[in-house]
């Protein structure tokens, strides 16, 4: 099968979204991965759902909201609200995980948990048959255009190996760092979707970089 592509539109050019909203829809890509950030968990600030709610009504493909907030569980409604098919919730965030899973899933979406770099996937092992996918940080939350951190395709590889081992359903994504060289090394090691932000956007012809991604 072929990854799951999901561009990052933390990445995209805000004086033109709408132009690339567009090219996203038209390209071989699956999901819009929106990040939403507080300037509390993690020190920046992205959008809000005014601009969330424009993203919502122009994307054609499915959203995979990624909350990179405090207390999550506060905005399950307004995630719902705008359509999404994720929604994505930081272990590091969540003192009652299981809750939260439970009533993402009982409004409707997908629910996805996140671990940080520094957080071990075994953490993962009591929730890991509850939840839709992981998505694995391979660069600190908080910022686009870092660098990959070259430790997580082991920990792909460990997640992989507990979800088998567990009976799990679940879908391994990664986020950070993302471009044809660390997403093929990704895949190989069992990640089935790749969020790329930098490597899409900045690329001379971001439909073509998509189309490379997807098949790696």
């Amino acid at each position: 099968m072929k990854p799951i592509i999901a561009p990052s539109i933390l990445s995209a050019d805000f004086a033109y979204l709408a132009k690339d909203l567009e090219m996203v829809n038209r390209s071989e890509a699956d999901w819009f991965h929106i990040d939403i950030m507080d300037g509390v968990f993690v020190p920046n600030i992205s959008f809000g759902f005014p601009v969330l709610k424009y993203v919502a009504k122009m994307a054609t493909k499915p959203l995979d909201v990624h909350l990179m907030i405090v207390q999550p569980e506060k905005f399950i409604s307004e995630v719902k609200a705008l359509g999404a098919h994720t929604m994505n919730v930081h272990y590091e965030a969540c003192p009652h995980l299981h809750r939260v899973v439970q009533q993402i899933r009982e409004a409707g979406m997908q629910p996805a948990v996140t671990l940080n770099p520094a957080t071990p996937v075994s953490m993962l092992k009591d929730i890991i048959q509850d939840v839709y996918m992981v998505l694995l940080m391979s660069v600190n939350p908080g910022f686009g255009g870092q660098k990959f951190i070259e430790h997580t395709v082991g920990k792909v590889r460990e997640l992989r190996a507990l979800i088998d081992s567990t009976g799990s359903k679940a879908l391994i994504e990664v986020d950070g760092g993302v471009n044809l060289e660390t997403g093929a090394r990704l895949i190989a090691a069992g990640a089935d979707a790749l969020v790329a932000g930098s490597a899409v956007f900045a690329a001379p012809d971001p439909e073509r970089m998509i189309h490379s991604l997807k098949e790696l």
